[in-house]
């Protein structure tokens, strides 16, 4: 009678169980979008015969009914600690931790920091990156080739510089495959026979990324700026005032590993010559702030600079010293180190090709007597197909 008692109860409690769950989804407010994960949510399948006959709405219903279910971003961070800490798996769709103490340690170890939000891991957050894809290089290789015959001429100098990702500097010391960077680059520079390869890998750490997002810390690229600028004969700015943004910034890794990281500080440079600057923003037709401090209160913080991955903007520096002019290529990395390469040319145009087709560039660059910068990630270089 015992036992017997003891299973009704258990069968009462996993119904309850299973009650509560499908009304708290059924009448809690629905999230249109994942602040965490930077993705919109799964909406609620349109309910129809046809959808049901096909299969689509049960699909449907799969994806919407992962993406409401209550305390969604709890139950992520325990299974993920869960994994990482019981099952001892090296990454979490991906995204790995490597730092201070062992996620197996939080929320109480040597590698958490405790504060009024409980423990937080101290450490730094990648993915992994491999293997290279050399047919991937080749075909970024092919769309810059296709800009310079049709665009530039013998007055044009042009360089390439590949920026390593964070990968780069984190893989081998936690024991994940990391492409080699050093073959990376020497196949980049080898094919780019239309452009000088300036190499920045040797100035760059780990401390120089964010340590919750995939990009690189503006404060502490100044020398890799300074490289870049020497390189095509011009200097910038050596005298910058550092700001910081007086809010948390969680990056696109934070989210998508759901750990309890430490957040990073978003810090900015400026100086007498940056406040004038005056960028234009060509694919919305209007002017916009160097920094966008709206945008570092918002969705992805790291938009601040210059407004995020825009296709086409301009930098205009009044008080530059000669009038000389550059086009930089480039993906998200380019936001923030563009504001200070600009302090050695009177005008910088930023192009980014993964959302403008190059065929279009000459109705609204002119390229006469520019300097040409072609500055790349390997995150993008190794997944090229998002170039036009």
């Amino acid at each position: 009678m015992h036992e017997k008692m003891k299973n009704k109860v258990v069968c009462f409690l996993a119904a309850a169980i299973f009650a509560a769950g499908f009304l708290l989804c059924l009448f809690l407010p629905k999230e249109k979008y994942s602040y965490t994960e930077r993705r919109v949510l799964a909406p609620m399948p349109e309910f129809s015969g046809k959808a049901v006959w096909s299969g689509r709405f049960m699909s449907g219903f799969e994806s919407y009914a992962v993406d409401a279910f209550p305390f969604r971003d709890a139950f992520r961070r325990v299974q993920a600690l869960t994994a990482a800490g019981v099952f001892l798996r090296k990454d979490n769709h991906g995204v790995y931790f490597t730092g201070e103490g062992n996620v197996s340690e939080a929320p109480a170890g040597s590698g958490t920091e405790n504060t009024g939000d409980g423990y937080l891991l101290k450490g730094y957050l990648s993915t992994v990156e491999y293997p290279m894809n050399e047919a991937s290089l080749a075909h970024a290789l092919q769309r810059f080739r296709h800009i310079c015959e049709t665009y530039l001429t013998e007055e044009n100098k042009v360089y390439l510089c590949v920026i390593p990702d964070k990968n780069c500097f984190l893989a081998r010391e936690s024991g994940h495959p990391a492409m080699d960077y050093e073959e990376f680059e020497r196949q980049m520079a080898e094919q780019a026979d239309f452009a000088e390869m300036i190499s920045v890998s040797d100035l760059l750490e780990k401390e120089d990324y964010y340590r919750t997002d995939t990009h690189w810390r503006q404060e502490r690229i100044t020398d890799v700026a300074g490289r870049l600028a020497a390189s095509m004969g011009t200097r910038i700015s050596e005298t910058w005032e550092i700001q910081d943004v007086p809010a948390d910034f969680y990056g696109v890794y934070y989210g998508q590993a759901a750990l309890p990281v430490k957040p990073d500080t978003l810090r900015y440079l400026t100086n007498e010559a940056l406040k004038g600057y005056k960028v234009y923003d060509w694919q919305n037709g209007k002017d916009i702030p160097v920094y966008d401090m709206e945008r570092a209160q918002g969705r992805d913080p790291y938009e601040m600079f210059l407004s995020g991955s825009l296709s086409l903007l301009t930098i205009e520096n009044p008080m530059a010293e000669e009038t000389r002019e550059l086009v930089v290529f480039r993906d998200s990395f380019g936001s923030a180190i563009a504001p200070l390469l600009a302090s050695g040319y009177s005008r910088v145009t930023l192009v980014d090709i993964r959302y403008i087709q190059p065929d279009r560039l000459g109705d609204f660059v002119d390229f006469s007597g520019c300097d040409v910068l072609f500055l790349y990630s390997t995150l993008v270089l190794n997944h090229s197909e998002t170039l036009k």
